[in-house]
């Protein structure tokens, strides 16, 4: 089950925090891994993971201002893709801080990243997202948006890494190919 109580402390916290000028600030947040998170081997379950990243995306998406904009146009947002790395076990209890923040942005997907920080500085996973905002119609440009929440609509430039997992991705077949 989503974790929906967390999300609302999380959208509570957010909403006493300063406004993100820019959505590429990076928002903080901290977590606990909880009992039902764990996998078998007692550490975050990779998809719980997933979940909680949902929280800071949220969260730093409200901070910025997008969730109003969001609602006051009718738009949603949905992710169009993700590549991630664990790199660290986070166990049952951990502590841990979450950033989140947006990279740059192209003509249709805005481009997140996120990170999970143990106590001792080390980072135990990175997710990159390309995310959409959608209408009725499709998919509503990224500089529609941040003109929408009266920020510069102009996209920092998009790191190297970041452009060659968009050229990858144009290569993986969609749909995929299924056996029969």
């Amino acid at each position: 089950m989503f974790p929906f109580v967390r999300l609302f402390k999380d959208l509570f916290l957010a909403s006493r925090q300063p406004p993100l000028e820019t959505l590429t600030e990076t928002h903080v947040s901290h977590h606990i891994c909880w009992p039902h998170d764990l996998d078998v081997w007692l550490e975050l379950n990779n998809g719980r993971a997933l979940s909680l990243y949902d929280l800071g995306r949220t969260a730093m998406a409200q901070r910025a201002g997008m969730i109003g904009v969001l609602k006051r146009e009718g738009w949603g947002l949905t992710m169009a893709g993700t590549s991630t790395r664990f790199r660290r076990r986070i166990r049952g209890f951990e502590r841990f801080e979450m950033r989140s923040r947006a990279l740059c942005w192209d003509d249709k997907f805005i481009y997140l990243e996120q990170s999970m920080w143990k106590r001792n500085g080390e980072c135990a996973s990175h997710v990159l997202y390309r995310s959409a905002v959608t209408n009725k119609n499709g998919i509503v440009a990224p500089h529609t948006v941040l003109s929408a929440m009266g920020q510069p609509t102009t996209s920092p430039e998009m790191p190297d890494w970041v452009a060659k997992w968009c050229a990858a991705e144009t290569h993986r077949p969609w749909p995929p190919m299924q056996d029969a």
